[in-house]
Formats: C-alpha cells, structure tokens, sequence
C-alpha cells in the first residue's frame, strides 16, 4: 500500500537527507521512518449559559489517542516550478511518479520516499506540456530510477 505525504515536516525530513539514487531529471530520497503525527486539537471549550463565576464545562474526546500508522511506504513528490513553468506539466510528472511507484511499492523498503524534480526537461524536445513523449520518456526515466534504488536496498 502507498500512501501519500501531507505534512510539510515530513518533505522537510526526508529531503535533509542524502539522495538515494538520482537520474537525469529526477533525485531520489528516503527514511526508514513513519509520517509525524499530527498535533492533538485542543479540548472544546463551551462558555456557562448563565454569566456566573462557574467555570466553563471542558469537554474532551473520549479517546483522544492516534491511530497507529500502517507500515508501508509513504510518497511525496516534489516537482518545482522553476523546472516545471506550466501546471499541466507539473500534474503530468506527479501522475507518473505516483504510477511508476505503485509499480515498485513490494520492491521498496518501508518508510518515507520523496522523488523530487531536479532538472527541466528540455523543451525544445518536449514542445507540448502534457504531450505522450514527454510521459514515456519520464515514466522510463523514473522506473530505472527506482530500479536502482531497489537494488540498493536489496543489496544491502
């Protein structure tokens, strides 16, 4: 199972350490980890009905204990727009780091995973944004990049 990074804490995490593998375009990042948990919300306050000196009634939830997280691996994605000007290729990249993993998430080992954008493609060979080449040559590109990560990790 893959699931998604949110928390900006943990692209930071993640993206601190060195990178696991890189291509062309593409840079590779990885922590043995699990997502931080979010912060607990404050308990609800509800104000007296009368304005009296009683104290306002807290009241908490009953079980105010988190969910362990699953083990499996989290992704984020990280694609720039200083390296990706238009929205339609930044989606484009994302949707095909996203399919590229789900092909290697039994390959990889467990924790939190950031493929991150590194480099523009030209465009000049890519005219079009969202165009088919552009989609196989990134698909190519990051399924030998997460080839050799899992090979890393396998070897290890």
């Amino acid at each position: 199972m893959i699931a998604r990074l949110l928390r900006s804490v943990d692209f930071e995490r993640v993206l601190r350490t060195r990178t696991r593998a890189s291509s062309a375009h593409f840079a590779l990042h990885h922590v043995a980890d699990r997502p931080s948990a979010p912060p607990k919300p404050a308990p609800r306050r509800l104000a007296a009905e009368l304005s009296t000196d009683e104290k306002p009634q807290v009241i908490s939830a009953v079980d105010d204990s988190l969910p362990a997280a699953p083990a499996g691996v989290w992704l984020g994605a990280v694609v720039p727009k200083r390296h990706a000007k238009r929205s339609v290729t930044r989606s484009l990249l994302k949707r095909q780091i996203r399919s590229a993993v789900m092909g290697f998430d039994s390959r990889l080992a467990g924790g939190l995973w950031v493929v991150r954008l590194r480099a523009p493609f030209d465009r000049k060979i890519f005219v079009s944004a969202g165009s088919e080449a552009l989609k196989r040559a990134a698909r190519d590109e990051l399924e030998q990049l997460l080839a050799n990560a899992a090979q890393r990790v396998a070897g290890r």
